[in-house]
């Protein structure tokens, strides 16, 4: 099979972008009128604003020339837009012929609550068959990959090892690589791009939560990701996907970058994007996050911290329908700290759970069997029940870091 690596496509990709803009830059210097000696210069102009981030779904002109003739399926949620308009829909109306749409986790249209089974159905708005990658398989299967000559991933990421998006994408190139199938990454930005940190998963910890031997936090978009995936032979048999990456346009990993949508039900704002990296361990404690509550993800509390110094902070999960069920501490009450409006660092920031673990009464019963899964290795509970601060903690890291960071060099895509 020939392999086409992601770093190569994307060279050639940026060059139709680059020649536009070398095109209009000519344009403008040849109609600019001079401005004659005798005459005073005009007032300086305001500059004009940086050019806003074009995702790879918007690059049109790119992505339709390769789906003529061709039948195409989408790995997509509902974050797959361009501007308000779904890429399914945006193709669909263009004459692409879609035969297929796979949904990950949360469903095709983002509808379904974490966890939750999803069934295979049709697409009431495109007419098109969804075929579930969080029911009765996670990878797609020869048969449904049978009628499909080329499949489009684009799914916005957050940049964090646990955020099960990732692992779709590695199924997918699996997939794709087993059926001789040709992947098209649609990037788009990573809101927590601008760091690198967190321990390194160890391999007895690999599961659908912690793929890949890499730190909490990444710095990657998923098409850089993907070449790593290929480059590093992490697909089953070390099998190299036949994939390129239309990439974004006008980004760089440490600009600010708002999600016009919520990448996924508990995940509704910047404030929750910026922390899940840092929060989402508490998932395997007894510490709730808010789920079931209007604040997932911006709140930390348990029915165990009433009455304990400086956890007043109150709230009551509840299931809602299609974001949360069965949340943590169900109908009870739980005590704790409001992170709604706290600063948020650009880093793993173990504050809080080095300050819970310490105030929680039974210490026991903190932990539960999954934090190791999303801490990718048992030292980090070890460190923090030795009571080792959180420097300490963080040099333990670092040599893993430093290693990651040099190998992934090779796979960056944007400065």
């Amino acid at each position: 099979m020939k392999v086409r690596t992601a770093a190569i496509r994307t060279a050639f990709l940026l060059q139709p972008g680059l020649f536009a803009l070398c095109l209009l830059g000519l344009v403008q210097c040849h109609a600019r009128p001079t401005t004659p000696a005798t005459e005073a210069p005009a007032a300086a102009q305001t500059p004009a604003p940086p050019p806003g981030v074009v995702v790879g779904a918007a690059r049109l002109d790119v992505l339709l020339p390769k789906l003529a003739g061709k039948r195409v399926a989408l790995v997509v949620n509902n974050t797959a837009l361009i501007n308000k308009t779904h890429v399914a829909d945006t193709l669909k109306s263009r004459g692409v012929n879609l035969v297929k749409i796979f949904g990950p986790e949360h469903g095709f249209r983002g509808n379904a609550a974490n966890g939750e089974h999803v069934q295979d159905s049709i697409d009431h708005q495109t007419g098109v068959l969804v075929v579930s990658l969080y029911g009765k398989n996670r990878k797609p299967t020869p048969r449904q990959l049978a009628d499909v000559d080329i499949i489009i991933f684009d799914i916005q990421d957050v940049g964090a090892r646990f955020y099960t998006y990732i692992s779709t994408l590695h199924y997918l190139m699996e997939a794709c690589a087993e059926n001789n199938k040709h992947l098209i990454i649609l990037d788009r930005p990573n809101p927590n791009g601008s760091y690198v940190d967190g321990p390194i998963r160890k391999p007895e910890f690999k599961s659908f939560l912690a793929m890949h031997p890499i730190p909490v936090t990444h710095g990657m978009t998923l098409g850089e990701m993907a070449g790593m995936i290929n480059g590093e032979g992490w697909l089953d048999g070390e099998r190299k996907c036949d994939v390129e990456v239309i990439p974004l346009l006008h980004w760089k990993r440490t600009d600010d970058y708002s999600l016009p949508v919520r990448p996924s039900p508990n995940l509704p704002n910047d404030q929750a994007i910026r922390l899940y990296p840092s929060i989402c361990l508490f998932e395997g404690t007894d510490i709730s996050l808010g789920r079931g509550t209007p604040m997932p993800f911006q709140a930390l509390g348990s029915p165990a911290l009433k009455n304990v110094p400086n956890m007043t902070f109150q709230f009551t999960p509840v299931e809602i329908k299609g974001t949360t069920m069965d949340p943590p501490h169900e109908n009870e009450t739980c005590y704790g700290i409001d992170l709604r409006q706290v600063p948020v660092a650009r880093k793993v920031d173990l504050q809080y759970l080095l300050k819970v673990y310490k105030l929680y009464p039974n210490k026991e019963k903190f932990f539960i069997k999954s934090f190791n899964v999303l801490a990718g290795t048992e030292e980090l509970q070890q460190q923090i029940k030795a009571g080792m601060t959180e420097e300490q903690i963080r040099a333990s890291w670092q040599p893993g870091l430093d290693a990651f960071k040099e190998k992934r060099k090779k796979y960056l895509l944007y400065p």
